[in-house]
């Protein structure tokens, strides 16, 4: 019945597959050959619509225009108006007073009411469905994740228009035109750390799904980003990085590992998976039915840096090491970053994007293009996010801008000794090389999404009660 299952998922995902990709083909993720997350985080459809929507031919035009030069529009089309937008992070009030700030010192006289409503439990995809259904919408733009259904539901509806700022794609040595896929804002990293009070390490990948091992994780139905990142795992070339790292074990622990590699063969056949797709079910399998749910990454934070979690581990944002504060039990130095220990082999995490859309039925769309533009383009706009370690401006200016400031390389410095390790960010360019950090692409998320996903949904989780 279960191979009946998966190669019924796999033959309507096939007949899905063929009407979305007439988009266009998807981009592979891959580690920037600069300092730049740019296409190995925002694959997408890249088709040109041959009749350009109202909005979509603002765009065009905007995608010419100077930050500068966007101001002056924004001044002209929303002087006293306000500015309503949704987003996935609380931080876009911030950016949009610096935004308004910014106008005023072309245009003293400049006025905006803002409104950035920030929707709990996924409900932002809804909020925008429902919005997109009038002529001219309440949401001028948004800051959305979650690529699988951006490119489900936001793009392959037209609910959503992908908006390429002029000196962005300059600092990224491209043009509107060559761009393809979205605009991420930021990639967000979440890496795996352990609690190093104890004689535990976690030198390999394989290590986190081994018997007895429960993982603290954010569960997968409550940040769907999770499950995103267990569909990459399938992907030939993580695929690949997993069977490597198995490879790298001693032989005992892979005797372990080996009988549900062998049983996973056939399920990888079934789903259309490469050579190596058996040891990304059989990691997947492993995992889903071992981690340690949680709600949220802060309480996981907490746990794992009291000397009291001896032995545990988690996968968790990076950037919460900056909010912990140091007491006789709590430190960052209670934990170690897995990547970071020399000798670590496999995944060392992964990234996700928040993505930057001007809806198509915007209300102020000049506005929503240059508010994009600010923020991707200046540190005053990216500031909300750029305090934060682990986070990446898909900028690479910008980028040298931000760590300029903030300096998260030496992030563990205090007063030039470096007493806290961990919270040295090595960079992106780093993470999605020697750090192995797995790359969320909207395109396979959405083409595995029927078939991995309707497989991942019949595992049976993990119950710490």
């Amino acid at each position: 019945m279960k191979k009946r299952i998966l190669s019924g998922a796999l033959a309507l995902s096939l007949c899905l597959s063929m009407t979305a990709c007439s988009s266009g083909p998807a981009a592979e993720s891959k580690g920037p050959e600069s300092e730049a997350p740019v296409d190995s985080l925002a694959p997408a459809s890249t088709e040109t619509p041959v009749n350009l929507t109202a909005t979509q031919k603002i765009i065009a035009e905007a995608e010419t225009m100077t930050l500068e030069e966007l101001a002056k529009k924004a001044i002209e089309e929303s002087n006293g108006k306000t500015f309503h937008a949704v987003g996935n992070s609380s931080r876009g009030p911030t950016a949009m007073t610096k935004f308004t700030e910014y106008l005023q010192t072309i245009d003293p006289s400049y006025t905006m009411e803002q409104d950035w409503q920030t929707p709990k439990n996924n409900k932002i995809f809804d909020q925008l469905t429902a919005d997109s259904l009038k002529e001219t919408g309440t949401f001028a733009m948004t800051l959305i994740q979650d690529g699988n259904q951006i490119e489900s539901k936001m793009v392959q509806t037209g609910i959503l228009d992908t908006f390429v700022p002029l000196e962005w794609a300059q600092a990224n040595h491209t043009t509107a035109a060559e761009h393809t896929g979205y605009l991420p804002m930021q990639s967000g990293s979440k890496v795996f750390m352990y609690n190093n009070t104890g004689s535990k390490t976690y030198d390999n990948c394989w290590d986190y799904v081994a018997e007895g091992e429960h993982g603290l994780f954010m569960d997968i139905d409550s940040e769907v980003v999770g499950k995103n990142f267990l569909y990459m795992l399938t992907r030939d070339d993580y695929a690949a990085w997993l069977k490597e790292a198995y490879e790298a074990l001693p032989a005992d622990e892979q005797a372990y590992f080996e009988p549900t590699i062998k049983e996973m063969e056939a399920d990888a056949a079934d789903l259309g998976l490469g050579a190596d797709g058996p040891y990304a079910l059989a990691w997947i399998k492993l995992w889903v039915e071992s981690y340690n749910a949680q709600t949220d990454d802060g309480p996981i934070c907490a746990t794992l840096v009291d000397k009291s979690a001896t032995d545990q581990f988690g996968l968790l944002v990076y950037s919460k090491l900056r909010s912990v504060e140091e007491s006789s039990s709590v430190s960052v130095n209670n934990i170690d970053v897995a990547a970071y220990q020399e000798g670590y082999e496999g995944i060392g995490g992964y990234a996700y994007s928040h993505y930057l859309f001007v809806t198509d039925n915007s209300p102020l769309p000049w506005t929503a293009c240059a508010l994009i533009a600010f923020i991707t383009e200046t540190v005053d706009g990216y500031s909300a996010w750029g305090k934060d370690m682990g986070g990446y401006s898909s900028n690479p200016k910008l980028a040298a801008e931000i760590e300029e400031v903030y300096h998260h390389s030496e992030g563990g410095y205090v007063d030039g000794v470096d007493t806290y390790p961990a919270k040295n960010d090595r960079g992106f360019d780093w993470w999605s090389t020697n750090g192995k950090l797995v790359l969320e692409d909207p395109q396979y998320c959405n083409s595995v999404a029927f078939t991995v996903g309707s497989w991942i949904e019949m595992l049976t989780k993990y119950s710490a009660g």
